[in-house]
């Protein structure tokens, strides 16, 4: 492919990635060209939404955190929650898991 300088994820994983699915038996290489552009290009989208969302912009960083914020605040990004999800202690989780068992006894 000519335009493999364009893109800076590696194709052999994104093949990879996409060979794992039962559905796939062969990958067009203009086919694996455009996941692997539109792959970069939603991940770009994603961290600079986080990036001017969140706090990277005083500390020209970008975190988890922020990430994790854009996921659960922007509807576009909501399908991602389940695997970006907000940090919690692990006293809060159980404090919370404690009153979910304490309601559940209730019924």
């Amino acid at each position: 492919i000519k335009n493999k300088k364009n893109i800076s994820l590696p194709i052999s994983r994104v093949r990879l990635i996409m060979k794992s699915s039962p559905d796939v038996s062969s990958i067009n290489q203009d086919a694996l060209f455009l996941t692997t552009k539109a792959t970069e290009l939603f991940v770009q989208h994603l961290a600079m939404s986080s990036f001017n969302n969140g706090a990277g912009k005083e500390t020209n960083s970008l975190s988890y955190s922020d990430l994790a914020h854009t996921a659960e605040e922007t509807e576009t990004f909501h399908f991602l929650t389940d695997i970006l999800p907000k940090k919690i202690l692990a006293r809060d989780y159980l404090k919370s898991l404690e009153q979910m068992q304490e309601e559940d006894a209730d019924f």
